[in-house]
C-alpha cells in the first residue's frame, strides 16, 4: 500500500510507502519519516534531470505522465510515449506511467519502455474492475 502525497499518513497507518511530487515531502524527508524499508515514489512531469535528482536523494522509482487523457489527471501535462525510453537512459530504477491508461492502451507504454503503470480509471471505470486488475497487473508481471 503506497499512500499518495502524504508520508506522514503513510507513517500513521503503517503504509509500505509513499509516491511524492513538487509540492510535497522531498524523498529524504519522507525516507526520514518512513525508514529504509519504505518505497518512495516520485511523479516527475515530464522532466528527466528530475527523474535523475530523485534516484540520487533514494528514490525507488519515477514516474511519468500523462501519456493519455485521464479523468483523474486530465490532458494537463500530456508527456510523450518516447519518455520512458528516454529516461530509462538516465536511471536504473523502475519507470512508471501515470494517466489515462486501460486495457486498451497499456500496451502502447509497455511498449514504450515502461516497467510499470499505475492506474485508477483504467480499472475502477471499467465494466469488469476484476477482470481489467488482472489484465494490467499480468500485462507487467
Amino acid at each position: 500500500l503506497l499512500i499518495n502525497d502524504h508520508p506522514e499518513i503513510a507513517h500513521a497507518i503503517g503504509a509500505d510507502g509513499v509516491h511524492v511530487g513538487r509540492e510535497d515531502a522531498t524523498v529524504p524527508e519522507a525516507r526520514a519519516l518512513l525508514g529504509p524499508d519504505a518505497i518512495i515514489g516520485v511523479t516527475c512531469y515530464g522532466q528527466i534531470e528530475r527523474a535523475v535528482e530523485a534516484e540520487q536523494e533514494g528514490a525507488d522509482y519515477v514516474a511519468f505522465g500523462t501519456p493519455f487523457p485521464s479523468p483523474t489527471k486530465g490532458t494537463q501535462g500530456k508527456t510523450p510515449l518516447t519518455i520512458y525510453r528516454d529516461v530509462k537512459q538516465h536511471v536504473a530504477i523502475p519507470v512508471f506511467a501515470i494517466g489515462g491508461i486501460h486495457v486498451g492502451n497499456a500496451q502502447q507504454v509497455r511498449d514504450a519502455g515502461a516497467d510499470a503503470i499505475s492506474v485508477v480509471s483504467g480499472v475502477f471505470g471499467a465494466p469488469d474492475v476484476g477482470a481489467a486488475a488482472k489484465f494490467l497487473a499480468a500485462m507487467f508481471t
